[in-house]
């Protein structure tokens, strides 16, 4: 096959954030197919312009994938209006780019954001071949929960949106089996729906490494590191975080670290500044090259979000790095994903949007090392299991092998 992606935020090995469509195109291009991903020029977690790109298009191939980078205007982490004219912009740049791509089969459309879903169903008409949707967040109901989307007519306009695009995909990829529900009550068939949920190349990751340069750069070589890796952004409640670390700070025994960047790193830091905690630090971003080595560094994971209805539904890809390196997860995410944790037995559950509940589970868990190892051990063996990529990228050829073949 000669399979094009159409997704503006793709993240690539040397960048910080989830790999997921790389890893996925890369395993498909291992089985004899071609893959084409058409990008934006800018990183979607520092908003800055990829290193090598310039002009309208630069055009590159990494592990064989075949890569696009598309021009589009250098306003991400402006607010929201700022960032839809970026989107906006590199919707257009897409739909030109997906003319210079040559021979294409399927065209594969992800979101969010909602604004490259154009691009895709426009390539995949123009050429009249099948259009397969993929959904990895469910838009616009997060941004409704959030309070990003007030207006009516914008709410409705949305939702025009939304169904126009899910009317017109001739197959749906899910990340979440809470997705395949949401389809399902939508009325559409169950044969269209495919659950290709998040996970990890658990090849990547080592259980034993202890990560002793990190710890010895953050100082913690003797205590118990609490790690949060991953977005900074509004949904992320990362306050809990900052508030439980300033609730155990009588502990010198624990040290919280927060890995990652995005839209309230400076107001995080700046509360924690105000809070004068010395057993927390922000570490800045890493590469997915890196990131074994940063989860190697911790002692206990944790996963954060608001406490909303539409959060109960996502697969945080960040649980399945934790799990791969052998570490347990302090989950304070209620649904699917809590599924997991717990039958996997990888770590602990506490209810969201609770600092104090989330600083007693760390302060029991820092004197239990041995139930931090069993934890580990069961985490890594679940998700080798059950969610390494590999099995995803073979599900996601049959996917589209059927696909292309029914035309």
């Amino acid at each position: 096959m000669n399979v094009l992606i159409v997704h503006q935020n793709l993240a690539l090995p040397d960048q910080p954030g989830g790999t997921r469509h790389f890893e996925l195109g890369k395993a498909l291009v291992a089985n004899g197919h071609r893959v084409i991903v058409i990008a934006s020029q800018l990183d979607y977690t520092t908003g800055r312009r990829i290193g090598g790109c310039s002009g309208w298009f630069s055009r590159r191939s990494l592990d064989g994938v075949d890569i696009v980078h598309c021009w589009a205007y250098p306003s991400l982490h402006r607010g929201y209006v700022w960032r839809t004219f970026s989107m906006l912009t590199f919707m257009v740049t897409a739909l030109l780019a997906s003319f210079r791509v040559g021979k294409v089969d399927v065209v594969v459309g992800t979101t969010p954001p909602i604004f490259q879903l154009p691009s895709a169903w426009l390539a995949a008409l123009f050429r009249w071949k099948p259009f397969v949707l993929e959904i990895r967040d469910l838009w616009p109901d997060f941004a409704v929960a959030m309070g990003v989307l007030k207006s009516r007519f914008l709410i409705a306009a949305a939702r025009f949106v939304e169904g126009f695009f899910y009317r017109r995909a001739s197959a749906f990829i899910v990340n979440s089996p809470a997705y395949r529900n949401y389809l399902l009550e939508r009325g559409f068939s169950d044969r269209r729906i495919h659950v290709i949920p998040n996970g990890v190349d658990t090849r990547q990751f080592d259980p034993a490494d202890r990560g002793e340069r990190f710890r010895t750069a953050w100082g913690a070589d003797d205590k118990f590191v609490v790690l949060y890796s991953g977005a900074m952004g509004p949904a992320n409640d990362l306050e809990t975080f900052v508030e439980a670390a300033d609730l155990t700070k009588g502990n010198t025994n624990i040290l919280y670290v927060l890995a990652g960047d995005g839209k309230d790193r400076q107001k995080l830091e700046h509360y924690a500044n105000k809070l004068a905690l010395d057993n927390l630090c922000f570490v800045g971003t890493f590469t997915k090259h890196r990131m074994p080595e940063v989860l190697a560094a911790a002692d206990l994971c944790v996963a954060v979000l608001k406490d909303l209805p539409e959060f109960r539904t996502v697969y945080p890809n960040k649980v399945f790095d934790y799990m791969a390196a052998g570490r347990p997860t302090l989950l304070a995410i209620d649904g699917v994903i809590r599924e997991v944790v717990e039958k996997s037995r990888a770590g602990a559950y506490v209810s969201p949007g609770n600092p104090a509940e989330l600083a007693q589970a760390i302060e029991s868990l820092a004197g239990k090392p041995d139930a931090i190892a069993q934890m580990g051990h069961a985490a890594r063996a679940y998700v080798v299991a059950n969610f390494d990529r590999g099995q995803h990228a073979d599900k996601l050829e049959s996917v589209l092998l059927s696909v292309v073949s029914r035309g």
